[in-house]
């Protein structure tokens, strides 16, 4: 028997993000879900070793590479629409849990309860889906921070909206506030500068 998932899951290419914004370089999916990873990762890394938490690094690396999985199926639905209200909001959660749902039904049975973790909260993991959570964020923030170097101005409003949020989850979580002093400065640099 013939299973979709692997060959549905690399579409994730062909959704380009950021859809309301002009962009002076597209950002698909893929892209940003490996960002999204590498970032997840790095912040249950600093949470270990900084604050003797113990958090599963590679859970959250591979949870983040499947966090907008779902948009395969829906696209990507821009933020102020997302959000609008709470009805479009729990409309949208409804929407998301079913693509999910349609999407971990292309895998065999037997492989399904392994990835049900990756598409869906589990409570021994929260703080790694936290973490997560906050990775998307700041993807979301430097992305605004690439445009803006470019000149692109389209993405200043963005940038101080997510900054916003970026700050307050840098109250709450250590680890976003130690990645955004040592790391995000270094995303306004040039090549050059970087070496």
């Amino acid at each position: 028997m013939e299973y979709n998932f692997f060959a549905t899951i690399a579409r994730m290419k062909y959704i380009n993000r950021w859809a309301l914004m002009r962009n002076t370089r597209e950002e698909n999916l893929s892209e940003h879900s490996l960002d999204v990873s590498m970032i997840a990762h790095a912040l249950c890394v600093i949470g270990n070793v900084r604050y003797d938490k113990k958090l599963d690094a590679d859970y959250a690396a591979v949870t983040a590479l499947y966090h907008d999985a779902s948009e395969i199926i829906t696209g990507d639905m821009p933020t102020p629409i997302k959000y609008y209200n709470q009805d479009i909001k729990e409309a949208y959660k409804t929407i998301e849990e079913r693509a999910n749902r349609k999407l971990l039904g292309q895998l065999p049975e037997d492989m399904r309860d392994a990835y049900e973790d990756l598409f869906f909260k589990s409570s021994d993991k929260e703080y790694e889906w936290k973490l997560v959570k906050a990775a998307d964020k700041l993807s979301a923030l430097i992305k605004c921070m690439e445009e803006e170097k470019t000149g692109n101005r389209e993405f200043l409003k963005a940038k101080e909206t997510i900054g916003s949020a970026v700050e307050n989850l840098s109250k709450e979580l250590p680890e976003v506030k130690d990645f955004v002093e040592e790391f995000i400065p270094s995303f306004a640099k040039t090549l050059d500068e970087l070496n």
